[in-house]
């Protein structure tokens, strides 16, 4: 197990670096070898799951004395089956890759970052504790944002900048809270010092402290969740998703939504269930900053006239989604069942529809080069494949009946119903009152009606709609056929289908799959006797029944209105009937506040703190050298010799004056004994420098001759 276990993790390390060389030698070889790799990755995982791991159970193993922390690695069904996951979309991307890239420079460099990135979030996925993620989560910040600049635009690099700064704040602000748990953790006598702090040995670890101690806890772990939510994209620190994704390459596109962004929940989810499992006040701040991630980013998607940054602004949405479903799970307590199963499927339903998605848009932009619903529009009239792959696409992530997206926003909007009703019926004191959780639950809705009007707002355009320039229509309606080539296609075709079978096997296949999802959150199987049950089947879900149809039809009436109403109307003009961005560049988070406070206030702030502690220090200075640091007088320089020789000279002088023999041609003793003192000081320097020459020539000699009696 172990052998295959960090064959998956850094195995990609060693692929990337000799897919590098052999992209030196031939580019079709590397591209074999790139697909042939993440094949045998995603065979390594699914080997590693049906050979060891249980459904209920955890194998932990490690590496010692690595950065004197040493690295651990959990293996269970919700690590596995999220690696296989992610394993799975970075074959598919490999694939899609090949034919992408058929045309772009630094496709060597690209492949190189594409492993390494691959390695790093196995690394993330199955780490076992609080270090081991924060070191394989760096990696991979800085290795995908190789990604995101790799076209070396103007525009690129600005987003790559922007990606790269929120990574690295953030990484350096989970580090200081990371240092800090791991702090109380010895300090509080709950770990042995140097020990390491496993996520599952950190149940109970909160609840147990007391004091200041639970108060260093309650800051770390915030110091935590702003570093995973910053890769998660929830707000405030979603600024980059709407301008990395759609600068970046499609197939990388599809991992940066996909799966990336899962590894900060992923995060988020660690500290959930095993530091504030049951923490009213934790799930309290997860479900406002799920509300307000979620409705901030359909607003936006729907505003959006592009079509990579829409489903950019699509992933803060789902993201919200997630996040609100995570929040639920700490209110509920006990009756959390439901929240935590919507929260997983809505990751795994959500990684597989922007797999779909955003393929499909590199499909378009491979073929055309542009990305405006202007200009793309009328595309894939005529082109049955990707109208197919496309709508299922749309159709999970819109929470059609009968599709994936809805199993998975049925069982959170019901968490958030059983919430309301619990507090209703007086079982539970809620954190939120009454009316409030009605609030979050149309904010819920309202963000699937916007969900369903972006995405039909696309799929028209796209697939409905002609493109008001005709010869350009026409161009497009000859590429039927030649567009995509067949095994990219014939994958992304299974994928698509697959969020169908998804959606009309609610229980059999969505729900196996939470069953195994759940396992971390202490919701694995049950044993009484010789018996076995999942907690699952305690839950009796009509998934289409009129009261559950009717959260979707609401969201759907929504839609449809938000798209006649306002897409329709307000969001296109002119006779060509063209889309118009309506979105104020004024609300741009990043320039509005976050930019002027990093590249203006701060160091402007910091120059005036520099100056007012630059003069103190000077003024300082001056004091002291005015008072206890006073310069003593400097004794007057003799003009010629020294004391002594002036001593003399002045003793000489008044002696020769004394007998009277003084005469107007008479030598002046000081200046002749200083003469005397300099000549004796050359002829000292003189001597000395020829001893030192003739020591020299000695030993050279000497060395000389040892040598030769050493050689003969």
């Amino acid at each position: 197990m172990e052998i295959i276990l960090y064959s998956i993790v850094f195995g990609p390390f060693l692929a990337a670096l000799v897919s590098f060389l052999i992209g030196k030698r031939s580019k079709e070889l590397r591209d074999f070898f790139v697909v042939v790799f993440t094949g045998f990755e995603l065979a390594l995982l699914i080997l590693l799951y049906f050979r060891d791991v249980s459904i209920n159970t955890a194998v932990v193993t490690g590496i010692s004395g690595v950065m004197d922390m040493g690295l651990r690695f959990s293996v269970d069904a919700f690590r596995v089956l999220y690696g296989i996951l992610a394993a799975v979309m970075w074959f598919v991307s490999a694939v899609s890759s090949k034919e992408y890239f058929a045309h772009y420079r630094n496709r060597n460099r690209y492949y190189l970052f594409f492993l390494l990135t691959l390695g790093a979030t196995e690394g993330v996925l199955l780490s076992a504790d609080l270090f081991t993620t924060f070191l394989f989560f760096e990696i991979m910040s800085f290795t995908s944002y190789v990604w995101v600049a790799q076209d070396e635009k103007e525009e690129t690099l600005r987003a790559a900048a922007t990606y790269l700064a929120v990574a690295v704040i953030g990484g350096l602000v989970m580090l200081m809270g990371i240092f800090l748990m791991y702090n109380v953790a010895w300090s509080s006598g709950y770990f042995q010092e140097g020990a390491p702090v496993l996520y599952t040995q950190l149940k109970g670890f909160y609840q147990a402290l007391q004091g200041q101690d639970k108060t260093y806890v309650r800051i770390a772990g915030v110091c935590i969740l702003f570093g995973f939510g910053a890769k998660a994209g929830a707000f405030p620190l979603h600024i980059w998703l709407p301008k990395a994704h759609p600068v970046a390459p499609a197939p990388a596109s599809a991992l940066l939504s996909g799966i990336l962004t899962k590894t900060g929940v992923y995060g988020i989810l660690m500290l959930t269930a095993y530091v504030f499992l049951d923490d009213s006040t934790w799930g309290g701040i997860l479900l406002v900053i799920g509300v307000i991630t979620m409705v901030l980013g359909a607003v936006l998607a729907l505003f959006s006239v592009d079509l990579k940054r829409t489903l950019a602004c699509s992933s803060v949405s789902q993201i919200g989604f997630i996040l609100v479903g995570v929040g639920m799970s700490g209110l509920l307590m006990d009756e959390k069942l439901l929240a935590v199963r919507g929260s997983l499927l809505h990751m795994v339903n959500h990684s597989l529809i922007k797999l779909v998605l955003f393929l499909a848009a590199g499909v378009i932009f491979q073929n055309i080069h542009a990305l405006n619903l202007n200009t793309i529009r009328g595309f894939g009239r005529k082109k049955p494949l990707l109208t197919y792959i496309f709508a299922l696409g749309a159709l999970g992530i819109g929470g059609m009946p009968g599709f994936n997206g809805y199993v998975s926003k049925t069982l959170l909007h019901e968490s958030i119903v059983e919430y309301t009703h619990l507090i209703e019926e007086g079982h539970l004191v809620g954190f939120f009152t009454e009316g409030t959780m009605k609030a979050f639950e149309w904010l819920f809705l309202l963000s699937g009606g916007f969900t369903v009007a972006y995405m039909m707002k696309l799929f028209i355009a796209i697939f409905i709609e002609k493109n008001a320039d005709k010869k350009l229509q026409k161009k497009y309606d000859g590429m039927c056929g030649k567009y995509v080539k067949p095994f990219p296609a014939a994958l992304l075709t299974i994928c698509a289908t697959f969020l169908f079978a998804m959606g009309v096997m609610p229980t059999r296949l969505t729900g196996g799959i939470a069953d195994r999802l759940q396992v971390f959150w202490n919701f694995g199987l049950t044993v009484t006797g010789q018996e076995t049950e999942t907690l699952a089947s305690q839950i009796t879900m009509h998934w289409f029944s009129a009261e559950n149809l009717k959260g979707a039809a609401i969201s759907i009436g929504i839609g449809l209105l938000l798209y006649f109403g306002v897409v329709r109307t307000w969001m296109m003009k002119g006779k060509d009937r063209a889309y118009v961005n309506r979105w104020q560049s004024f609300f741009d988070l990043e320039n509005l506040v976050y930019r002027p406070i990093l590249l203006k206030a701060l160091p402007f702030a910091g120059i005036f703190c520099c100056r007012i502690l630059d003069s103190l220090v000077d003024g300082f200075v001056v004091m002291l050298r005015k008072t206890l640091y006073k310069d003593s007088p400097i004794p007057q320089e003799l003009e010629e010799g020294t004391r002594l020789t002036k001593f003399m000279g002045e003793l000489f002088n008044k002696i020769r004056k004394k007998r009277k023999k003084v005469m107007e041609d008479s030598v002046d003793y000081v200046h002749l004994m200083a003469q005397k003192h300099e000549q004796i000081t050359e002829e000292r320097i003189l001597v000395a420098r020829s001893m030192s020459f003739g020591l020299l020539l000695f030993c050279i000699g000497l060395v000389i001759a040892v040598a030769y009696i050493l050689i003969r």
